[in-house]
């Protein structure tokens, strides 16, 4: 029988909770469900009042996976959805938005990654968050993308701005910026031109590209990302590995300090200790004080 139990007001069937998801370490569905529980004050700020696609994965990394920005079939009518474009040619599309506890335990009931857009469901394609993707072309590892990281940060602090790290989740780095709402269009150009200059400075280092054969041993710099079509991993939600690691916020001390991959590897288990520790270390992206305009 499938378990009943209520979430603010809001009943639930969670199912298959003795489901084995992560192999390589047991951890069932029934503790990515209490993970989840657990994370949502940390958790919902960054997906609410966003359209979220799901890439879900519900016999675990090892099995079937599959994006959708669509509202998922039999979803419940108490869950907010918003309209929003597919692109300048593709009309609309209807996405769920998690506002609330509820809509966020009925999701990971559908075993997800959660992954938002920089704009929100009421302004889209107007962002309030840049991105870049550190991503290592093996054999650089995220030690390489600390060292990019650290760059940016320097550089984007010429500019007035505030940037926050966190992992990815699986191999890299993701670095955020708060920002006064402005057309998705002009930041992909802005954070292009800084990944241009990225790898202009540190050649060795950095490519801008995505071309695979210039990737080996560089860090690449994807700032495509902030495109209006484009998503981003949340903060702190599992990703479909064979640990469940979670896309981490880490302080700037432990980007300099990361002299090996292992120190920025973070599992379910570490963020409840790491909450309690820093708070949430991304609070900041929602704070207008911290947000800034673009140079003209």
């Amino acid at each position: 029988m499938t378990p009943i139990t209520e979430v603010e007001g809001r009943r639930l069937a969670l199912s298959n909770l003795d489901k084995v998801l992560y192999p390589a370490s047991g951890f069932t569905k029934g503790e990515v469900l209490h993970y989840y529980a657990a994370t949502a004050d940390a958790l919902l700020p960054h997906l609410r009042d966003r359209p979220v696609s799901f890439l879900r994965y519900p016999d675990g990394p090892d099995g079937q996976q599959f994006f959708s920005k669509n509202v998922p079939p039999g979803t419940p009518d108490w869950v907010h959805t918003a309209e929003v474009p597919r692109s300048r040619s593709a009309g609309t599309a209807r996405q769920v938005v998690v506002q609330d506890l509820a809509t966020l335990m009925w999701a990971a009931n559908l075993v997800t990654e959660f992954h938002v857009p920089q704009w929100r469901a009421d302004a889209p394609a107007r962002a309030d968050r840049m991105v870049f993707d550190l991503d290592p072309g093996p054999p650089a590892t995220v030690v390489e993308c600390c060292r990019a990281a650290l760059w940016l940060r320097e550089r984007l602090a010429a500019d007035g701005f505030h940037a926050y790290a966190k992992t990815s989740g699986s191999k890299g780095l993701h670095l955020l910026v708060p920002l006064e709402p402005v057309s998705s269009e002009r930041v992909t150009a802005y954070a292009k031109a800084l990944a241009v200059e990225a790898e202009r400075e540190l050649p060795g280092l950095v490519v801008h590209r995505m071309t695979r054969s210039l990737r080996p041993g560089k860090v690449f710099v994807d700032f495509s990302q902030n495109a209006a079509a484009k998503t981003t991993a949340a903060p702190y939600t599992l990703r479909a590995r064979r640990e469940p690691t979670v896309s981490t916020p880490v302080t700037w001390d432990e980007v300099e300090g990361c002299d090996e991959p292992g120190l920025l590897v973070f599992a379910a288990d570490d963020i409840a200790p790491r909450l309690a520790r820093h708070g949430d270390l991304f609070e900041p992206l929602d704070d207008p004080d911290r947000a800034r305009p673009l140079p003209d």
